[in-house]
């Protein structure tokens, strides 16, 4: 999907080695690109697949740092041959490929360096397979300077949705400052739910979006990086995401006239901040005087009981109350999600995540993985686990995708093969069933 071929008229076939004038020469062109830990997507479905099958992404063959302009050419192209493409710019070979390689009928290949991470692979998946007279001058011939312009070559976000993996594990991703991506639209959509980003998602994490970024971090008073999202910051994000969903406590000023239901509300919430220890019975007493009043010392919005307002909620009080109340609601729920994801990292640091996507002709500790997953949820016989993924396990695959709903029939496309969808659904799937152990038996029970 990421590779390169290029097309050559037999009459221009030549060995670029001997030539020593520019010459002209058509090539079909794909390119790769560099794989980060963070993504929300593979095309693969995991790092260390896209790796297998982009290359580490630090160096060209001949150990040039990538940049932009750097090409993958076959062999008979010396390092350092300058290839200029009308539209797309002038680039310098530095990298091979197993399959850039030359074939029969003048056929070569080429294959362009697209980028880092998210953006880097929406690029090289818009750019597709494309036919483009170039014009090589060889490396006895004086060179041209290298010019590639990154944001004349699309990076479209919607390229990345087929391969969206991550979808139910925000906490794994990684956008940073200055990048774009499906990550960064995540993030975006996140921070205009709560009110922090008053723009629709863009996919670019540019400064308003650093700017929202910054204000929430500030506001729930979270300490972790600014320039990036965390798992700590994305755990509070979503955790933000989930608190809209609670009820709003108390309206009214609570002093001895307040209803019954409204200083009921307040009990409730001074119990939950830890201030509050008797009975939730809608009464003004000395105990809820007290629980007020202690909460405003430690607030510093009152000296001694005999201050202007102490001991009842006012404007002032009931804005630190809820804004004490909403950080709460938050924490609570980003604990949930960071658990979840301390789940995901057990099983990942123990070997036990299915890590790419598989199909038929697979073998190996993957598709072991999986059968053993298939088998622990009823899909797959556990006595023929055997990590060889033939008809057994496809059958096995389809049933679960059919009780996931990830399917409709058998001969729907992806049926038995685990596809994004399925790996994910497989993944939280795992996830689930620890989290529910943890939270019954405490996490001694891994």
């Amino acid at each position: 999907m990421l590779a390169v071929a290029v097309i050559l008229p037999y009459q221009t076939l030549g060995n670029p080695m001997v030539r020593n004038e520019p010459y002209e020469q058509e090539f079909l062109i794909t390119a790769y690109y560099s794989p980060l830990p963070g993504q929300c997507c593979y095309v693969k479905g995991g790092l260390e697949a896209d790796k297998v099958l982009n290359g580490q992404g630090i160096a060209g063959a001949d150990q040039t740092p990538v940049y932009p302009g750097m090409i993958a050419a076959p062999s008979s192209y010396p390092f350092g041959t300058k290839i200029r493409l009308p539209g797309l710019g002038t680039f310098a070979v530095h990298d091979r490929g197993g399959a850039i390689n030359e074939l029969g009928n003048g056929k070569h290949r080429l294959d362009i360096w697209a980028g880092y991470g998210e953006e880097g692979l929406a690029r090289a998946l818009a750019f597709g397979l494309q036919r483009v007279k170039g014009t090589v001058y060889p490396t006895t011939f004086a060179q041209p300077e290298t010019h590639v312009v990154f944001e004349d070559m699309p990076a479209p976000i919607d390229e990345l949705k087929m391969y969206f993996v991550e979808k139910d594990n925000f906490l794994a991703m990684r956008p940073k400052e200055g990048e774009r991506g499906l990550s960064v639209y995540l993030l975006q959509d996140h921070l205009q739910t709560i009110g922090y980003l008053k723009h629709r998602p863009t996919g670019f994490f540019g400064p308003q979006t650093s700017r929202a970024f910054h204000a929430f971090l500030r506001d729930f008073r979270v300490d972790a990086p600014t320039n990036v999202l965390s798992e700590k910051s994305a755990a509070f994000v979503l955790g933000a995401r989930s608190r809209l969903k609670a009820r709003v406590p108390f309206t009214e000023y609570i002093d001895p006239k307040a209803s019954a239901d409204a200083i009921a509300e307040a009990q409730r919430m001074l119990r939950f901040l830890g201030y509050y220890k008797g009975r939730t019975n809608g009464e003004y007493d000395d105990n809820l005087f007290a629980s007020i009043l202690k909460f405003q010392q430690d607030h510093a919005l009152v000296g001694t009981a005999s201050d202007t307002g102490a001991g009842r909620i006012g404007p002032m009080t009931s804005r630190a109350l809820r804004g004490k109340w909403n950080r709460q609601i938050v924490e609570n729920h980003a604990d949930r999600h960071l658990d979840r994801y301390a789940i995901d990292q057990y099983i990942e640091e123990r070997g036990q995540r299915i890590a790419h996507f598989l199909g038929d002709g697979y073998s190996g500790k993957q598709v072991r993985l999986l059968q053993a997953e298939l088998a622990a949820l009823g899909f797959f016989p556990e006595q023929k686990i055997n990590g060889v993924y033939g008809p057994l396990t496809e059958v096995s695959v389809m049933r679960y995708q059919l009780d996931r709903g990830l399917i409709s029939s058998r001969s729907d496309t992806g049926a038995g093969y685990v596809g994004p969808a399925t790996l994910r659904t497989l993944r939280k799937d795992q996830r689930n069933i620890l989290y529910r152990l943890v939270r019954a038996e405490g996490w001694r029970a891994l």
